[in-house]
């Protein structure tokens, strides 16, 4: 029989971990390069944000007449009464399209907007 034995000189020792260690130089590098993406968003929404405003006219506002419905008020009517002269069809789509109006569907007390070509 043969016997194998083992010694403690074929072992190594651990070597301790070592803590990373940063000079300021490193410091700053790695601040630096954490910080440059919010640079980076900065100088973009400076550059394309300013132009709005930059231009230095006034936008126009929009005033429109409104009608309150009434009991018994429908699209078609109330088409006929603003522009008597207009084909109601046309009448109701724009005065849908500018209220969002969904299947023409209205309710007592809401106010509709009438859009400017027939509120002359």
């Amino acid at each position: 029989m043969s016997t194998i034995t083992f010694s403690d000189a074929a072992v190594l020792p651990a070597r301790p971990a070592t803590r990373l260690r940063l000079t300021v130089r490193g410091r700053r590098l790695l601040l630096a390069l954490a910080a440059l993406p919010l640079a980076v968003g900065i100088g973009v929404a400076v550059i394309s944000g300013g132009s709005a405003l930059a231009s230095g006219e006034s936008a126009a506002t929009a005033t429109f007449e409104t009608v309150t419905v009434m009991p018994g008020d429908t699209l078609w009517s109330i088409a006929g009464e603003v522009a008597p002269d207009a084909d109601p069809r046309d009448v109701i789509g724009e005065i849908s399209r500018l209220n969002l109006l969904q299947g023409g569907v209205l309710q007592i007390g809401q106010e509709i907007s009438i859009p400017a070509q027939f509120s002359d």
